[in-house]
């Protein structure tokens, strides 16, 4: 089972990062037993509030280069 787990996974990191990204959401997604059905409304809600705050200059955006340093102890 270890070794179809690893083929597995060396064809999906092949996949074109759109496909990838499907693919994460689709495995995640199996995983959830119980949906929250007020979920996605509240994510949805979330997310026009951090985009009206990007627009309105409330906040200061770190490019995803520089995140990664810091993550990384650099």
């Amino acid at each position: 089972m270890k070794h179809d787990l690893v083929e597995i996974l060396k064809e999906a990191l092949e996949l074109p990062p759109e496909a990838r990204a499907a693919l994460a959401g689709s495995l995640l997604d199996s995983l959830d037993e119980k949906v929250d059905e007020n979920a996605e409304a509240l994510w949805e809600e979330e997310i026009l509030l951090r985009l009206k705050d990007i627009d309105e200059g409330k906040v200061k955006l770190v490019p995803w280069s520089e995140v990664k340093r810091e993550i990384a102890g650099r």
